[in-house]
């Protein structure tokens, strides 16, 4: 397989690749740093560089199953070439900054998803995806968020239970110190997670010019500049998404923000075992609904929530259209 783009082509895809990454972390910091800022267990700049730091050493904690099927699970690999993955990523970044703007926590993932398939529909049609792997991103949107629901609900009915003698003073205190160690791993499964997404990116632009020879894999340059990227995102932070997560769906003490990252981190560290590219926006989201929903049902924000859901719902077909109208540009140009 010979390489086909020049040098600084590549470099110049690669570096928008790496600029996506970089807006997923300044987009999805709010996943993990929401919950601790809102709480006060940690003021905004001690939560960011808290979150960057557990984005970063991620890949020291996760196999690359992720990043193999965002490189060769979403689009047939003999569709793959340059202005696919230029659309892919023109679309995923444009929609990711439209909601960012807009204050809505949609999910980078699926905007990457959604662009990827856009431009491989444009350019191939229905033949250009790779059904497998589509749809199983596709019922990881409907499951993300319903797992993370499930799993806050018992852990907060769980701890609630144990520490029903306990006083509101103790259990604040408590959980004041438990939270930091909540948003670690929470943070180190949004890393784990989506991170990969542009490693997969990035591997697959290389397999398709020709430079990993005839097996794809990831090299560690791009582990790590992919890892560096989202960390150096995630220390911008993502404030007004920080304060829709932390404090407008529901009011969050330590001991429901410990649960509902505890119930997130779960289930990112699973999907991340399994290979699916699953949206942390989505995850800690579910999480935040179903610790408000233990409380009581008037606790939740459903307005908003439902508001939230319209944006994943667009999301997809969104940064589709985008990509697919980029392809289509490009490629006549």
């Amino acid at each position: 397989m010979e390489a086909t783009l020049a040098l600084p082509a590549l470099v110049a895809i690669i570096a928008v690749a790496l600029f996506f990454d970089f807006i997923n972390g300044l987009h999805d910091a709010a996943n993990s740093i929401a919950t601790v800022v809102s709480t006060r267990v940690l003021p905004p700049k001690w939560a960011v560089a808290w979150a960057a730091f557990f984005n970063f050493i991620a890949f020291l904690f996760f196999g690359l199953h992720v990043a193999d099927t965002v490189g060769r699970g979403i689009v047939q690999p003999d569709v793959i070439d340059p202005v696919i993955i230029v659309s892919a990523l023109a679309g995923a970044i444009s929609w990711n900054l439209i909601t960012w703007y807009l204050g809505l926590p949609s999910s980078s993932s699926h905007a990457l998803i959604g662009g990827l398939a856009g431009a491989a529909l444009a350019k191939a049609g229905l033949s250009g995806l790779a059904w497998g792997g589509f749809n199983k991103t596709a019922i990881a949107i409907v499951g993300s968020p319903l797992v993370g629901f499930a799993l806050a609900v018992s852990v907060m009915i769980t701890l609630s239970w144990i520490l029903r003698r306990a006083t509101p003073f103790m259990v604040d205190k408590g959980f004041r110190h438990l939270q930091l160690l909540s948003a670690a791993l929470y943070s180190l499964g949004h890393g784990g997670n989506d991170a990969q997404k542009t490693m997969g990116i990035i591997a697959v632009l290389l397999y398709s010019q020709g430079y990993l020879g005839e097996t794809f894999h990831v090299p560690l340059w791009v582990v790590l500049a992919a890892q560096t990227a989202m960390g150096l995102g995630t220390m911008m932070g993502g404030w007004r998404i920080v304060k829709t997560m932390g404090s407008k769906i529901t009011d969050l003490r330590p001991f429901q923000g410990f649960c509902a990252e505890t119930a997130g981190a779960m289930t990112l560290f699973g999907a991340t075992w399994l290979g699916i590219p699953v949206s942390t926006t989505h995850t800690i989201t579910g999480s935040i609904v179903g610790v408000g929903a233990v409380k009581r049902q008037s606790a939740v924000r459903w307005g908003l929530a439902g508001t939230i859901v319209w944006a994943w719902i667009f999301t997809i077909p969104a940064a589709g259209i985008i990509s697919a109208a980029t392809y289509w540009v490009v490629s006549h140009i």
